[in-house]
């Protein structure tokens, strides 16, 4: 069955978050090499694949995959060129750049969270052609011998985004989020790697865009990477102190921002078993009303497939009546659908659901913001504002 034509978002709002806990617009200039082999497109290759769609804080010259080299990573994705080439190898991706890229970015999330002995040799490699490292395993590379020795013999850096820091500086839940008076609209899902991501950042473009002041707050170290001014790698934080990581976080970006909603992305999916950081994203942020994301053509939930998909009622029932809050919207990722069925998908859930559906990569972006002005009628006037 033919894949679905995707709808090509715009570049990003120059209201878009970039750099973590800053109010300043970073200078996108640093070049980088995105490695992801053999999993360019798949679930593990996430974090690449939210580059190749969206970065901020890097220029994307290329992605290394060797099962995939030769074609462009946009039309891998999403049928659409975007002018980043997949390469064979690191030195093939040398070859695509005017000179050695400013950093190396371990584009995959593997379930171990750790780098295989050939993964490290590569690292190795990069740093000693002058590559910073971008990091974002649950394995600190600035903790391991032999890479912080190869990062001074070849005075490069590596940044571990999912380090949190010292205990003795991470914060508990205070509460003192009732003080953030915006809407707060967490993107939760059915399932991990799912597209949250994806969508919680072009529902804050299109927001921005329509003249509603939108900030994100991520939660996970693809954002990070991604550029996301304010957020924390909630799956490394101890949990003690994950819910209040988050709430002081979110109250950072409102108090600096003066947002007219904050946009905060989900980890995992509430109702799976292996995932503990969608009940401490509901805890910090104690969201107003809350999009969840759902994928009808998956059939089991990733790396489980004795666990089948749940529906979103159940889903949203569960979310309810964990939370005082509200889901106001449904969003699909159309994998494994033709778009046919991904409409077929709209209507039905639609009837069944009583709320807004939409595809945030293949719909166009105003259904979005049409969800959220009915889930705050109030936000219409900042509409009417820009609109002057």
């Amino acid at each position: 069955m033919p894949r679905i034509p995707p709808y090509a978002p715009g570049p990003p709002a120059p209201h878009t978050p970039a750099g973590v806990t800053s109010s300043l617009e970073p200078e996108r200039s640093a070049t980088a090499v995105v490695y992801c082999e053999a999993n360019l497109g798949a679930i593990d290759g996430k974090t690449a694949n939210g580059l190749v769609r969206h970065s901020e804080l890097y220029e994307i010259i290329s992605v290394i995959d060797s099962e995939k080299a030769g074609r462009d990573a946009g039309a891998v994705l999403d049928g659409e060129p975007n002018g980043i080439p997949v390469c064979t190898d690191l030195a093939d991706a040398l070859e695509h750049a005017p000179r050695v890229p400013d950093a190396f970015i371990f584009g995959m999330a593997p379930a171990t969270g750790l780098l295989s002995m050939r993964e490290r040799a590569i690292v190795l490699e990069a740093m000693a052609l002058g590559m910073n490292v971008v990091n974002g395993l649950h394995e600190f590379l600035n903790d391991d011998p032999e890479f912080a020795a190869a990062g001074a013999a070849a005075q490069v850096t590596i940044r571990d985004i999912r380090k949190p820091r010292a205990k003795k500086d991470l914060r508990t839940f205070s509460g003192d989020i009732s003080q953030v008076t915006c809407p707060r609209i967490a993107v939760l899902g059915t399932d991990c790697a799912i597209g949250k991501r994806t969508t919680a950042t072009i529902l804050t473009r299109a927001l921005n865009d329509h003249g509603v002041k939108t900030v994100l707050v991520g939660t996970g170290q693809t954002g990070l990477i991604q550029g996301a001014r304010y957020g924390v790698a909630l799956d490394a934080i101890p949990s003690q102190f994950c819910a209040g990581e988050l709430e002081a976080t979110i109250i950072e970006a409102f108090e600096t921002e003066s947002p007219d909603v904050i946009i905060i992305e989900g980890q995992g999916s509430l109702s799976h078993p292996a995932y503990s950081t969608s009940s401490f994203v509901i805890r910090g942020s104690c969201p107003h009303a809350v999009v969840l994301q759902h994928a009808p053509g998956r059939v089991s939930r990733c790396d489980f497939d004795h666990m089948p998909m749940p529906d979103p009622a159940t889903e949203i029932h569960l979310i309810e009546t964990f939370a005082k809050t509200r889901v106001i919207g449904l969003t699909i990722n159309h994998e494994n659908m033709t778009d046919v069925e991904l409409e077929q998908s709209i209507q039905r859930y639609e009837g069944q659901l009583g709320i807004p559906v939409t595809d945030a990569l293949s719909r166009p972006p105003e259904r979005l913001v049409e969800m959220v002005l009915a889930g705050f009628p109030r936000l219409q006037e900042r509409l009417v504002a820009a609109a002057r």
